[in-house]
């Protein structure tokens, strides 16, 4: 799997972007690179790269997040620490971007010296089973959005369809036929299937999967769980 000096992962709020962040930082420090993860997200304040501070800390990754992240007091602000991200080019920089365009304007700030260094890869996380992406066309209008709010174009896909706690090996399966056309209508290569541990330990015939080690925070919200659709294909 190549690995660029930047990675960046965006999407529809819920679809886990975050936690395969977290998941893709500790897997780059475990090959003994030099990380380095921004939380970027102004807009919300429950879904926090910072939740798995401990985790980072323990691996060697550096996490760089808003000064009031987890506590009572949340301002729309990034912390001047986060140009490191794509100013050190001695670590591999991580960047946890907001939910939707409205989340995405915060990375606009960035693009001219991600462009400039030209080493990095913007992936568009995909759920589709998240309620206003249930089609490829609907997820591709998402994909745009972002790109029009930050000035950067996405690069791959990742597809991390679940069901939160009911999500099974099929339910991985039944995603693919989305998955490929989301790609084909986008143009973008999908370059990482993502599922927690035990569902990914039996999907080993599929490339690139990265098997998710921490507990996703939504699945405990019975508003935000994702919900049943029909298969496609």
């Amino acid at each position: 799997m190549e690995h660029k000096r930047l990675t960046l992962f965006a999407g529809h709020y819920g679809s886990g972007k975050t936690n395969i962040a977290v998941n893709y930082a500790l897997h780059l420090a475990s090959l003994g690179k030099q990380v380095c993860i921004g939380d970027l997200d102004i807009v919300n304040p429950y879904f926090r790269t910072k939740d798995s501070a401990r985790e980072l800390n323990d691996a060697g990754v550096e996490l760089i997040s808003p000064q009031f992240a987890n506590t009572n007091v949340d301002l729309p602000a990034l912390p001047a620490e986060a140009y490191r991200l794509v100013e050190d080019r001695s670590v591999y920089g991580i960047m946890d971007i907001g939910g939707d365009d409205r989340g995405a304007y915060a990375l606009g700030r960035y693009a001219p010296f991600i462009k400039e260094e030209n080493d990095y890869r913007m992936a568009f996380v995909a759920n589709c089973y998240r309620p206003l992406t249930r089609t490829p066309e609907d997820a591709l209008e998402v994909m745009r959005e972002i790109e029009a709010a930050c000035g950067l174009c996405f690069t791959c896909i990742v597809n991390n369809s679940n069901l939160a706690s009911e999500t099974t090996p099929q339910t991985v399966r039944d995603s693919l036929g989305f998955i490929e056309q989301l790609s084909r209508i986008s143009g973008l290569p999908l370059w990482l299937t993502t599922a927690r541990a035990d569902v990914a330990a039996e999907l080993i015939d599929l490339p690139n999967v990265l098997p998710l080690r921490l507990q996703e925070k939504y699945f405990d919200l019975p508003s935000q769980k994702p919900q049943p659709r029909p298969l496609w294909g």
